[in-house]
C-alpha cells in the first residue's frame, strides 16, 4: 500500500489560486491511478480529480472543471493539484489516495493521510 503525505493548503482569498502536492512513498506508485478528494465540515468526503498512471488522462468533478488541473511526476512520486478561480465553497480538507481503475471516483484503499486544510476567504 501507498503511504501518501499531502501538503500545499492554506487560506486564501476568492478568486486567489493554491497548488496542492501529495507525496507518495513505495515503487508502485508509477503503477497507480491517482486523485484528490475533499471533504469539508459536515460533509461527506467527495471525488475532486483523478489521473491515470502515465499522466495521459484526466477526469474533473463538475466543480473542479475548468478551474482546477491535475498532475503527477512519477519521477518525484508525486502527483499536484493545481486550483484557480478558488471559491468559498472550496474550503475543506483535501486527500490525495489511489483510485479504483474500473471507476476513478472511487478510492481504492481505506487508509487517508492527513489531508492538507484549504480556506477560501470571500
Amino acid at each position: 500500500q501507498v503511504q501518501l503525505v499531502e501538503s500545499g493548503g492554506g487560506l486564501v482569498q476568492a478568486g486567489g489560486s493554491l497548488r496542492l502536492s501529495c507525496a507518495a512513498s513505495g515503487r508502485t506508485f508509477s503503477t497507480y491511478a491517482m486523485g484528490w478528494f475533499r471533504q469539508a465540515p459536515g460533509k461527506e468526503r467527495e471525488f475532486v480529480a483523478a489521473i491515470s498512471s502515465t499522466g495521459g488522462s484526466t477526469y474533473y468533478a463538475n466543480s473542479a472543471k475548468g478551474r482546477f488541473t491535475i498532475s503527477r511526476d512519477n519521477a518525484k512520486n508525486t502527483v499536484y493539484l493545481q486550483m484557480n478561480s478558488l471559491k468559498p465553497e472550496d474550503t475543506a480538507v483535501y486527500y490525495c489516495q489511489v483510485v479504483s481503475g474500473s471507476n476513478w471516483r472511487v478510492p481504492a484503499f481505506g487508509s487517508w493521510g492527513q489531508g492538507t486544510q484549504v480556506t477560501v476567504s470571500s
